[in-house]
């Protein structure tokens, strides 16, 4: 077993157990030296009443451990009571401690995390420089693995002061793209895009991945969720924000507490998720209640993968936003403009509306028009742009 120090590492477990077992010792352990104390990281012992457990220490001066990494005891010890210096240490009588075998973990920059050991109350006598060179190996292989733990988790701890720095000060703001009536050019809303400003300057998704991967997406979603909104009391009251979030923030954050105070009728929420979500009802459980409030929910991407369409079948959008890869040339490609023309029947037929997304050509929107889908975005339209401007923006058409 293994404590919370490092995270639990099979192969190790295994090792330990397997070399234990062979050398027929009570005990084996893997210590990491840390501020002049040995604490005990895995342990494998015979005995469930083991003398030492995961997470425990003791001074590292009075250890075997240390006096075997300078020096003053020998890394193979048949019988410790046979040992003047191990005999100064009250552990050697009181277990007592018979046969050990200890050897230092050395990292690859050369620096010492710890040391890996086995002992046993009984002298043995059997024991030879064979043994100790198996645990040597041992040793290195726990070394390489400790090194890519303690290199994740400073990776990991790389990330979290990212993210916190973004979260914290004015790192994460948002920019909004003009959703456009295609009849007559007025922007009917916004859609909200989350910017990140440090440098250096990172995609969103890349953004968002980091915090996925160390357990924060729902926070990072949360922050742009509530930055986005604000820009409701800026916009005319016709005017609707389109957030974006994905159903585990819709499950699992104050999703719908965010929500209070502002007209649900001017709110429209996209669903990123690009994975296949497993309980339609636990998203259905929050969104249902909002939605027959005036809130309005989107499918974003649609056509772009398996996902996409499950959404659609499952949450019954109010609104499906076509993806860019479907409006891209569907000037010039009629199989792109019959299956635009099959979603805008379905659309019809299931009572939501069409949003054409990545329009970025005259000819495209030309061709938007005449597929008889009702809006659009992309840059032809406008590009995401701050709040500031986007208010500039409304009541005029958007080319």
């Amino acid at each position: 077993m293994s404590s919370s120090g490092l995270a639990a590492r099979p192969s190790l477990e295994r090792g330990l157990n397997a070399i234990r077992t062979h050398l027929g010792m009570e005990v084996a352990f893997i210590s990491e030296f840390v501020n002049g104390s040995r604490v005990f990281r895995h342990v494998d012992a015979q005995a469930a009443n083991a003398p030492i457990r995961v997470g425990a220490s003791d001074p590292l001066e009075d250890s075997y451990c240390q006096r075997v990494v300078d020096g003053r005891l020998p890394e193979l010890i048949t019988d410790a009571c046979l040992n003047a210096e191990a005999l100064t240490l009250a552990a050697t009588q009181a277990l007592p401690v018979g046969a050990h075998l200890s050897v230092p973990i050395r990292l690859a920059d050369g620096q010492l995390y710890g040391t890996f050991c086995c002992f046993s109350r009984s002298a043995d006598h059997s024991l030879t420089r064979r043994d100790l060179d198996m645990m040597r190996a041992f040793a290195q292989m726990a070394a390489e693995e400790i090194q890519e733990e303690l290199t994740a988790r400073e990776a990991r701890r790389f990330i979290e002061e990212r993210i916190d720095a973004v979260c914290n000060a004015q790192g994460l703001t948002m920019v909004y793209q003009p959703i456009v009536d295609v009849s007559n050019a007025r922007v009917g809303g916004f859609e909200s895009l989350a910017r990140f400003s440090p440098q250096p300057v990172r995609p969103p998704d890349v953004w968002f991945a980091e915090a996925a991967h160390v357990g924060r997406a729902v926070e990072m979603e949360t922050k742009a969720i509530r930055l986005a909104l604000a820009a409701l009391q800026h916009l005319p009251p016709d005017i609707y924000v389109t957030v974006n979030t994905s159903p585990e923030t819709i499950v699992h954050g104050q999703f719908a507490s965010m929500l209070e105070g502002y007209a649900l009728e001017r709110v429209v929420v996209e669903v990123t998720e690009h994975q296949v979500v497993e309980c339609y009802e636990d998203l259905a459980a929050v969104m249902l209640p909002l939605q027959s409030k005036g809130l309005r929910v989107a499918i974003d991407d649609a056509g772009a993968g398996y996902a996409s369409f499950r959404h659609i079948l499952n949450l019954h959008p109010n609104i499906v936003k076509m993806d860019s890869s479907i409006t891209h040339c569907i000037d010039a490609d009629r199989s792109r403009r019959a299956l635009a023309a099959a979603m805008h029947g379905f659309a019809a037929e299931t009572g939501c509306h069409l949003v054409a997304e990545g329009v970025e050509t005259m000819a495209e929107l030309e061709t938007i028009r005449r597929l008889g889908i009702g809006k659009a975005q992309g840059y032809h339209l406008g590009r995401p742009m701050p709040l500031e401007q986007a208010k500039g923006l409304v009541g005029r058409t958007a080319h």
